[in-house]
C-alpha cells in the first residue's frame, strides 16, 4: 500500500508502514487521522486509502 500512496499522490515522497500490536491500522496526513481499522472494524480498500490522502494533503 505505501508503494501506491507513493504513486499516486503528488507531493508524497514519504510513506512508511508501521508496524503495531493489536491489529492497529491508521493513516494519518500531517499528524491528522484520516482512517481508523479500530474505529471502522474494517482494512480500507487501496484505493479508499489513496483517496483519504489525497483529500486531506
Amino acid at each position: 500500500m505505501a508503494d501506491a500512496l507513493k504513486k499516486a499522490v503528488d507531493g508524497v515522497d514519504d510513506v512508511s508502514l508501521t508496524k503495531s500490536a493489536g491489529g492497529v491500522f491508521e493513516v494519518t496526513v500531517d499528524g491528522t487521522l484520516v482512517f481508523s481499522k479500530k474505529a471502522e472494524g474494517r482494512f480500507p480498500e487501496e484505493q479508499e486509502a489513496i483517496d483519504l490522502v489525497t483529500q486531506a494533503a
